[in-house]
C-alpha cells in the first residue's frame, strides 16, 4: 500500500499583510493626533505666547532670551513626542505579532508557585553577575538558570508573579517573552531586567532554548545598524548581552520576519508625511 503523501505546513508570508499595515497606521495616526491635540490645549492655555517660564526650579532667563518662543515650542513637542514614541513599539510589535503567530499579548501576566529558595538564587546570581560585569570571564544566562532551576521544588513555595511587556506564543509551542526597553538604559535597569527573565524562566521550570526564550528587546540601534555597533556600556556589561539582548532588526525579525523592521519603519515615514503640516502649524 503507497504510503500517504505529507503535505508541507503552510509558510507564513514573508511580508506584512495589508490588514496589518491598515492596523499599524491606524494606531500610529492615533497617537500622532494624540500628541498633536494636547500640544493644541496646552498652546491655548498659555496667557501669552512669550511669557517666560515660571515655576519651582524651571526659570531658564538665557535660554529664553537666544530662543525665540516658537522654537522652544517645536522643541517641546520633539522632546514629549521622542519621550512617549517608546509606548508605540510595543503596540506595534503587538499587531506585527498577531500575524505571524498564535498569540500575541501586551502585559502578560506570568504566574507560577515557586519556592523561596529558587527565588534567593535568583539575587545571588544577580548578585554574581554584577560583581563580574566587566570581568574577561563573565556568568552566561544559560549557567544562571541552570543554578535557580537547580534550587527549584514544590516546598515551601510561594506565588511568583511577573508581567512580560510582549508575550508570543508561535504556532510550535514555543514561548517568547519580551521586556522592551530603551536602548540606552541604566545600570539599575538593566540589572533589574535580567533578574526578571531569570525569573520568568524559573516561573516556567525550563532553561532558556528551545520551548521559553526571554528577551532584553531594544527596538533600534542607536549606534548604527549592525550590532557590532552598538556602544552603551551599561547594557553590554550589566545585562547577559550576548544570550539575551536581542537589538533593532533583531529584535524584529522575531516578531515577524527579516523583512519587518524596513517594513515598520516605512509605515511610521508615511505616518510622520501625512502629519507634518499639521505639527507645523501648531507653531505658525
Amino acid at each position: 500500500m503507497p504510503r500517504a503523501r505529507r503535505e508541507p505546513a503552510p509558510t507564513a508570508p514573508k511580508t506584512l499583510s495589508e490588514a496589518t499595515k491598515t492596523a499599524l497606521k491606524t494606531y500610529l495616526k492615533q497617537f500622532v493626533e494624540g500628541l498633536i491635540q494636547e500640544t493644541a490645549r496646552r498652546h491655548s492655555d498659555r496667557d501669552t505666547e512669550d511669557a517666560p517660564s515660571s515655576g519651582r526650579g524651571t526659570v531658564k532667563p538665557f535660554h529664553e532670551a537666544i530662543l525665540l518662543s516658537r522654537i522652544r515650542a517645536v522643541s517641546e513637542f520633539e522632546r514629549s513626542f521622542s519621550t512617549r514614541l517608546g509606548s508605540t513599539f510595543e503596540a506595534c510589535a503587538q499587531i506585527i505579532a498577531a500575524q505571524y503567530h498564535k498569540q500575541a499579548q501586551r502585559g502578560y501576566k506570568l504566574h507560577a508557585s515557586v519556592s523561596k529558595s529558587a527565588l534567593e538564587e535568583v539575587n545571588i546570581q544577580i548578585r554574581a553577575f554584577e560583581s563580574m560585569a566587566t570581568q574577561a570571564q563573565r556568568l552566561r544566562l544559560d549557567d544562571m538558570v541552570a543554578a535557580v532551576l537547580s534550587k527549584a521544588s514544590d516546598d515551601d513555595a510561594e506565588e511568583l508573579s511577573i508581567t512580560a511587556d510582549l508575550y508570543i506564543l508561535r504556532h510550535d509551542g514555543t514561548e517568547l517573552f519580551f521586556e522592551i526597553k530603551s536602548p540606552q538604559p541604566n545600570k539599575g535597569q538593566c540589572l533589574e531586567v535580567t533578574q526578571r527573565l531569570l525569573r520568568i524562566h524559573l516561573a516556567r521550570r525550563q532553561p532558556p532554548h528551545p520551548q521559553v526564550q526571554a528577551y532584553f528587546a531594544m527596538p533600534y540601534n542607536p549606534y548604527g545598524d549592525a550590532r557590532s555597533d552598538y556602544r552603551w556600556r551599561y547594557a553590554i556589561d550589566y545585562t547577559p548581552f550576548e544570550d539575551a539582548v536581542r537589538i533593532g532588526q533583531e529584535f524584529w525579525s522575531l516578531v515577524g520576519t527579516d523583512s519587518t523592521y524596513n517594513e515598520l519603519l516605512q509605515i511610521y515615514a508615511e505616518v510622520g508625511q501625512e502629519y507634518e503640516q499639521a505639527i507645523l502649524q501648531l507653531f505658525r
